[in-house]
């Protein structure tokens, strides 16, 4: 455990923003999934083994009679195919971790994944042991919030009409923070024009995946030239 205790105390200070958010978006998780009927147990276990985020709260409605095993895997594949951009953007920072890469992977979300990308790691603190102490501490953030929710709705009489739009409004926090921190805003600029325009096309119910698919392909393709305008994706 040598350097791990000081990695996880300079560390902290970063996480605190994804503490407040993830607590609050976390326990809305919980209520939601309380009141489907579910153990407290069962939310707590869902955090520490699938930790999708947005995954999980579309994951609630997957227990309704009718829902089938291909509809379970399309809608999660939808929803996260953003991440296969973050973690190719990642896998070499991630190969230089050893064994911790493979919870690296797993743990990677966007509010863990913009704090890879934007932290300066401590000089007095190792680098792989700095960066899984983000990881770590992030996810324990989301785990305590959905238990309290999942016991909170559990024991109490709470209404959870439009508690879900704490998940929407995360997102837009990530995305104007993105917007503000960057001089090259070109990836904002292309993700807000395609999902727009696959909105028009397929429409509110079906936009979401070929807009992240045309996202990512677009990223992809002109990855160099933004590389150069921007240095590094993710330094």
């Amino acid at each position: 455990m040598t350097g791990y205790k000081k990695a996880f105390r300079k560390a902290f200070p970063y996480t605190i923003p994804v503490l407040t958010g993830y607590l609050f978006i976390g326990i809305a998780f919980g209520v939601m999934y309380a009141e489907k009927g579910y153990s407290f147990l069962w939310a707590i276990l869902m955090s520490l083994l699938v930790y999708a985020g947005s995954g999980q709260y579309l994951a609630v409605n997957f227990f309704v009679p009718g829902f089938s095993f291909l509809q379970v895997i399309f809608l999660t594949f939808m929803v996260n195919v953003r991440h296969i951009f973050y973690g190719i953007s990642l896998l070499e920072k991630f190969n230089q971790m050893g064994m911790k890469r493979w919870y690296m992977i797993f743990g990677l979300t966007d509010e863990t994944y913009s704090l890879l990308c934007t932290t300066n790691v401590p000089e007095d603190v190792e680098k792989d042991k700095f960066l899984f102490a983000i990881s770590i501490m992030n996810q324990s953030y989301w785990v305590l919030g959905s238990a309290i929710g999942a016991i909170a709705g559990t024991v109490l009489p709470i209404n959870s009409e439009g508690i879900d739009f704490a998940m929407t409004a995360l997102f837009v926090v990530i995305f104007v923070e993105q917007w503000m921190d960057r001089k090259n805003r070109i990836p904002e600029i292309i993700g807000v024009v395609v999902a727009i325009v696959a909105l028009m096309i397929f429409g509110a119910n079906s936009f979401v995946l070929p807009a992240m698919l045309a996202i990512v392909a677009l990223l992809f393709v002109g990855r160099k030239k933004l590389d150069k305008e921007d240095d590094e994706i993710c330094h």
